[in-house]
Protein backbone atom coordinates (compact mmCIF):
# COMPACT_ATOMS: atom_id res chain seq x y z
CA UNK A 1 0.00 0.00 0.00
CA UNK A 2 3.46 2.38 0.28
CA UNK A 3 4.43 2.22 -3.01
CA UNK A 4 0.67 3.07 -4.46
CA UNK A 5 0.58 5.77 -1.73
CA UNK A 6 3.89 7.12 -2.91
CA UNK A 7 2.58 6.54 -7.03
CA UNK A 8 0.02 9.16 -6.08
CA UNK A 9 2.35 11.65 -5.22
CA UNK A 10 4.58 11.14 -7.74
CA UNK A 11 1.61 11.59 -9.79
CA UNK A 12 0.48 14.49 -8.29
CA UNK A 13 3.75 16.24 -8.60
CA UNK A 14 3.57 15.22 -12.31
CA UNK A 15 0.61 17.08 -12.36
CA UNK A 16 1.40 20.28 -11.06
CA UNK A 17 4.32 20.41 -13.19
CA UNK A 18 2.18 19.44 -16.42
CA UNK A 19 -0.04 22.54 -15.06
CA UNK A 20 2.88 25.06 -14.79
CA UNK A 21 3.70 24.09 -18.43
CA UNK A 22 0.14 24.72 -19.55
CA UNK A 23 0.37 27.94 -18.22
CA UNK A 24 3.92 29.14 -19.42
CA UNK A 25 3.58 27.42 -22.86
CA UNK A 26 5.06 29.08 -25.26
CA UNK A 27 2.75 28.20 -28.35
CA UNK A 28 -1.18 27.13 -28.02
CA UNK A 29 -0.23 23.40 -29.07
CA UNK A 30 2.22 23.25 -25.99
CA UNK A 31 -0.59 24.11 -23.31
CA UNK A 32 -3.05 21.64 -25.22
CA UNK A 33 -0.26 19.07 -24.90
CA UNK A 34 0.30 19.71 -21.60
CA UNK A 35 -3.81 19.91 -20.47
CA UNK A 36 -3.81 16.24 -22.35
CA UNK A 37 -0.73 15.27 -20.11
CA UNK A 38 -2.66 16.32 -17.12
CA UNK A 39 -5.81 14.41 -18.21
CA UNK A 40 -3.86 11.50 -18.89
CA UNK A 41 -2.42 12.03 -15.23
CA UNK A 42 -5.42 12.25 -13.65
CA UNK A 43 -7.08 8.90 -15.47
CA UNK A 44 -3.72 7.07 -14.17
CA UNK A 45 -4.19 8.90 -10.45
CA UNK A 46 -8.21 7.68 -10.74
CA UNK A 47 -7.27 4.28 -11.02
CA UNK A 48 -4.61 4.36 -8.26
CA UNK A 49 -6.73 5.76 -5.92
CA UNK A 50 -9.81 3.12 -6.95
CA UNK A 51 -7.02 0.39 -6.18
CA UNK A 52 -6.01 2.44 -2.93
CA UNK A 53 -9.49 2.51 -1.95
CA UNK A 54 -10.86 -1.34 -2.97
CA UNK A 55 -13.08 -0.08 -5.60
CA UNK A 56 -12.65 -1.10 -8.47
CA UNK A 57 -15.50 0.52 -10.28
CA UNK A 58 -12.98 3.44 -10.39
CA UNK A 59 -11.17 2.04 -13.49
CA UNK A 60 -14.88 2.45 -15.31
CA UNK A 61 -14.42 6.19 -14.04
CA UNK A 62 -11.25 6.47 -15.43
CA UNK A 63 -11.59 5.12 -18.58
CA UNK A 64 -14.60 7.43 -19.22
CA UNK A 65 -12.07 10.01 -18.22
CA UNK A 66 -9.75 8.79 -20.60
CA UNK A 67 -12.29 9.13 -23.58
CA UNK A 68 -13.42 12.11 -22.49
CA UNK A 69 -10.20 14.22 -22.55
CA UNK A 70 -8.91 12.44 -25.94
CA UNK A 71 -12.02 13.73 -27.52
CA UNK A 72 -11.62 17.20 -26.40
CA UNK A 73 -8.12 17.41 -26.89
CA UNK A 74 -8.62 16.45 -30.52
CA UNK A 75 -11.49 18.93 -30.62
CA UNK A 76 -9.63 21.49 -29.30
CA UNK A 77 -6.49 20.95 -31.83
CA UNK A 78 -9.22 21.19 -34.56
CA UNK A 79 -11.08 23.88 -33.24
CA UNK A 80 -7.42 25.80 -32.85
CA UNK A 81 -5.97 24.97 -36.50
CA UNK A 82 -8.91 25.75 -38.31
CA UNK A 83 -11.56 28.31 -36.01
CA UNK A 84 -14.45 25.62 -36.83
CA UNK A 85 -15.10 22.44 -35.77
CA UNK A 86 -17.39 21.64 -39.44
CA UNK A 87 -14.37 21.82 -41.54
CA UNK A 88 -13.62 19.01 -43.25
CA UNK A 89 -9.83 17.17 -42.82
CA UNK A 90 -8.31 17.07 -45.97
CA UNK A 91 -6.46 14.02 -47.11
CA UNK A 92 -3.26 13.50 -48.67
CA UNK A 93 -4.44 13.75 -51.93
CA UNK A 94 -5.89 17.07 -51.24
CA UNK A 95 -9.49 15.48 -51.23
CA UNK A 96 -12.20 15.54 -47.99
CA UNK A 97 -11.32 12.36 -45.85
Amino acid sequence: MLLFSVACVVIILSMTLSLFRAFIGPTVFDRILAVNVTGTLTVALIAVYGFLDGRPEFLDIALLYALINFVGTIAVSKYVKYRDLGHPIEGPDGGDV
